[in-house]
């Protein structure tokens, strides 16, 4: 294990974003739980279209998009505090 000093963009907690030494960018930090959520929920949209139940999976579809849409928010709003321009 080595140990860094990384630039904290935003409080901990979830989905902290923060710059990593020699990167331009900074990136999410996504807890191992939350992880596991966001996989669990790419799973329930593949396991309705295998079933080919389209409703389910768009409501799925569409609960993770919102939840994807929440950490690119925060991930936005955190480069604008800093003035720091995204990188797409």
């Amino acid at each position: 294990m080595k140990r860094i000093e990384v630039e904290l963009l935003t409080d901990g907690g979830n989905d902290a974003v923060v710059r990593m030494p020699g990167r331009r960018f900074p990136g999410v930090v996504v807890q191992g739980d939350s992880l596991s959520i966001l996989r669990g929920e790419v799973a329930e949209v593949v396991e309705a279209c295998e079933r080919g139940d389209l409703d389910e999976a768009r409501d799925s579809a569409g609960f993770l998009l919102a939840n994807l849409d929440a950490l690119l928010a925060r991930y936005e709003a955190a480069l604008g505090e800093h003035q720091i321009r995204r990188p797409y």
